[in-house]
């Protein structure tokens, strides 16, 4: 579906069709907190997260740079439970995205520019990725991204692949136009 959305140039559309992705692989509205994706948690757990003294505790980052003892104390689980958390938490996508303008000395206004995009995932010692982490979700699902080059004075799709989470902006005034990159996973709410 978002791949045909986006190919006519759609992208609110395609942004709302990557959303509704997220949630129906998760079992969650987006308005839901972020950490009811972890194994074990309660939506009274998430928000006693979210009421912690001192930081709020919102993401999945933010519950993994907490020190061990206050992340127990917060939680206030069994060692089995905490190593459930672990888990999960190392199978979160941590992606580096690069890119390079093909030709970039010779690019004008108006011309078509090829962009050689990179992706490369911090698999933390493991060799494969793995099904995602959805027990919501009827069957075993394998992860799926999308990366989408955005031009943003348009507010225009420009092109699309698979591979969201981090956003790389470029101004370049030999071409006077803004474009975003971002990349959307399909499986699970990252922001």
């Amino acid at each position: 579906m978002v791949d045909v959305i986006s190919s006519n140039g759609w992208l609110n559309l395609a942004l709302l069709a990557m959303e509704v992705s997220q949630m129906v692989t998760q079992g969650m509205w987006e308005r839901d907190s972020m950490l009811l994706q972890l194994p074990h948690f309660t939506k009274e757990l998430a928000k006693r997260c979210q009421e912690n003294p001192g930081k709020s505790i919102e993401t999945v980052f933010d519950l993994v740079e907490m020190e061990d003892d206050e992340r127990r104390e917060l939680l206030q689980m069994s060692d089995s439970q905490l190593m459930d958390i672990a888990r999960f938490c190392n199978r979160f996508p941590n992606i580096d995205l690069t890119y390079e303008v093909l030709d970039s000395d010779n690019v004008g206004a108006g011309e078509d520019v090829s962009v050689h995009v990179s992706l490369e995932r911090d698999l933390e010692g493991r060799t494969e990725v793995g099904p995602v982490d959805a027990p919501r979700y009827p069957k075993s699902k394998e992860e799926g991204w999308w990366l989408g080059v955005i031009r943003s004075i348009a507010s225009q799709w420009m092109s699309r692949r698979q591979q969201l989470w981090k956003r790389i902006v470029e101004d370049d005034e030999r071409c006077r136009a803004n474009f975003d990159d971002w990349i959307f996973i399909d499986s699970g709410l990252l922001s």
